[in-house]
């Protein structure tokens, strides 16, 4: 496809008010989305990395004609800030990812970006927007948060709370950078929870964008119009892949933000932060709607057809909202001090991470009651069902190769949440969908998430650790349960 065809496209539908994001424009879209496979970095497939990992990424950039490689900085304990250079336009783009270390989504995109410019393919369009833009990545901000997989710096200072005082050297180095290119654009790339969801719909925010205030009446200047409307190209072009998943995010001024300074400073401000996605827990699917929108957000710089936009579509991206859960239950009937109470609940998995970057699921009740205005990533309609809590197996194994002897199916059919082993394994969860537990283990009084749901005395499902089981299949599966002392 012609890069020049797209322009005067672009030029057409301006013209005749009509959408900038259709037609041939969304079809190059379309072709990033397909091909994506052919720039994936392969080498980074889990959130979890560290900056060696990323470091002979940015090597092989070293040695690359069209490339330009600096250290610009080190974290607090040494580790390289690098900024990867390529482009020869008069117009800087500045995208800098992972100031919080447990925010990787972004990084991984990058490496793809890099991974396409770099590409023989779609060769005319990259050269057409490489003439009007030079492009600038600096890749883990925060490499020293990263290495632990924690939002903070070794300092335990928040990088994004840090643009007055600059404590950190990182946030120094940000600073230096931004007011050493004097860039047109920036984008503040970050992860937010996965329990935000697009305001008033079940549909979780996966992307949130704000083009951030710079003062406390939030007002609108040139600057921040222009990563208004940048920010509504993506979006058009975001919904042909996740409709209705993109959130806006709350724009009260923070004035200790790097955000809202650098759009103070003069650079034309974009945050995207990536939420969740059904079934997508490392976030693969995420990373790949950056790549598109990303470079749909360059190629619109590029030829300034972001300024055709009225910045009131802006105001129409629904806001953030925090109303998701991992699993909603609706209506069930909950026994207590012999009277029967009908509730909702509202059930999320946390992350426990050990030294090596590995984790496991540990379900809690995050809430009950009336939760009519919430949402589940997995919803279940449990009227009518009078909740069971989990019971101790009678009979204890030796140990789990004892256990992994036995029906499993048929235990949990039986009402046992749980399942006493003389000799615990030294893990801390089990993927075998059943609650692990010493001959001591005593059940919690508080309502745990391991509990069945009855129904005309017959038990239909089996919750545990937060994981929802039909008792009806053939095949049980969580992603883990847990193993209690």
């Amino acid at each position: 496809m012609n890069f020049k065809n797209i322009s005067l496209l672009l030029f057409l539908c301006g013209f005749f008010n009509v959408s900038v994001s259709s037609a041939q424009e969304k079809e190059l879209y379309k072709e990033l989305y397909n091909s994506y496979e052919d720039f994936n970095e392969e080498s980074i497939e889990k959130r979890r990395f560290t900056q060696v990992e990323i470091q002979p990424l940015i090597e092989k950039f070293k040695e690359k004609e069209n490339f330009e490689v600096a250290k610009v900085g080190e974290s607090i304990e040494g580790r390289p800030l690098q900024l990867i250079s390529t482009g020869e336009g008069e117009v800087d783009v500045f995208l800098w990812s992972q100031m919080h270390g447990d925010e990787s989504t972004a990084t991984m995109a990058i490496f793809d970006i890099l991974n396409f410019l770099d590409s023989e393919a779609f060769s005319e369009e990259k050269e057409e927007m490489l003439k009007k833009v030079k492009l600038h990545f600096l890749p883990m901000l925060n490499p020293d948060g990263a290495q632990r997989f924690q939002r903070r710096n070794l300092l335990g200072v928040d990088i994004n709370r840090d643009a007055l005082r600059l404590q950190s050297p990182e946030s120094k180095t940000l600073k230096r950078v931004r007011d050493s290119l004097d860039a047109d654009f920036g984008f503040n790339l970050h992860d937010q929870s996965t329990y935000y969801n697009a305001e008033r719909t079940p549909k979780p925010a996966t992307i949130s964008y704000l083009a951030p205030a710079y003062n406390y009446e939030k007002s609108i200047n040139d600057v921040r119009a222009a990563a208004m409307q940048v920010i509504v190209q993506m979006n058009n072009i975001f919904q042909e892949y996740a409709p209705g998943q993109v959130g806006r995010y709350n724009d009260d001024f923070e004035p200790r933000a790097f955000g809202d300074n650098i759009q103070k400073w003069g650079t034309s401000t974009i945050l995207i932060e990536s939420g969740g996605y059904p079934n997508d827990p490392e976030k693969q699917e995420i990373r790949k709607l950056n790549f598109v929108s990303i470079l749909a957000a360059v190629f619109s710089i590029a030829e300034e057809d972001y300024k055709n936009v009225e910045i009131s579509e802006y105001e129409k991206i629904p806001n953030n909202d925090r109303k998701l859960f991992d699993l909603k239950l609706t209506g069930l009937t909950y026994k207590l001090l012999g009277d029967e109470y009908i509730l909702d609940l509202g059930i999320n998995q946390r992350e426990v991470q050990d030294e090596n970057l590995n984790y496991f699921y540990d379900g809690y009740i995050a809430d009950r009651g009336d939760l009519s205005t919430f949402y589940g990533y997995e919803d279940l309609d449990a009227s009518g069902f009078k909740l069971v809590e989990g019971k101790i197996y009678p009979k204890s194994f030796e140990d789990l190769a004892e256990l992994q002897q036995k029906n499993i199916s048929e235990i949990l059919r039986e009402g046992y949440a749980y399942v006493a082993l003389n000799e615990l394994p030294e893990e801390d969860f089990t993927e075998i969908p059943i609650n692990i537990v010493s001959k001591e283990f005593k059940i919690s009084e508080s309502l745990q998430p391991h509990f069945f749901l009855e129904k005309d005395g017959k038990l239909e499902y089996a919750v545990i650790n937060g994981f929802l089981i039909d008792l009806s299949g053939e095949k049980f599966q969580v992603e883990n349960a847990l193993i209690l002392d």
